[in-house]
């Protein structure tokens, strides 16, 4: 089960780096690149996403997300001594906090693309941190 484990959280891992550089290509991991696709840049002519597309990309984030943190979540839990609870909610609560925001600021105001981009990259830096930590653990137990 160990093996199955470690090609599971290498494809992960591999999965959330390549988000980074799919987001960045699409969407936009700036402040400015999110701003630009959600509302427009007259001064570049990109034109505003419209509504259907934008629920199409926050439906199909919600289910990716959701589908990696539950997973990558039940085996770090399993490997995990101390700090799991902490790191788990953070995970959690900063991926929740990503999905929430940018609703927010396509429907509400640009000042929750501020939170959108930064809780996107922190839940990312806390769950690459937790498949390295898992991986680093079934190496140890497995040798």
């Amino acid at each position: 089960m160990s093996l199955i484990l470690r090609g599971f959280l290498l494809f992960i891992l591999i999965y959330l780096i390549s988000d980074i550089f799919v987001l960045k290509s699409s969407f936009g991991i700036s402040f400015d690149g999110v701003n630009s696709t959600l509302f427009g840049n007259e001064e570049l002519y990109i034109d505003a996403i419209n509504e259907a597309s934008f629920l199409e990309f926050w439906h199909t984030q919600i289910f990716f997300i959701m589908m990696i943190l539950l997973t990558l979540s039940s085996i770090f839990i399993r490997v995990a001594n101390r700090s799991r609870a902490i790191l788990t909610n953070a995970l959690m609560l900063s991926a929740i906090a990503s999905l929430i925001s940018l609703p927010l600021a396509f429907y509400l105001s640009n000042f929750f693309t501020n939170i959108y981009v930064i809780t996107y990259f922190f839940w990312h830096a806390i769950a690459l941190y937790m498949i390295l930590y898992a991986l680093w653990k079934l190496n140890a137990t497995s040798v």
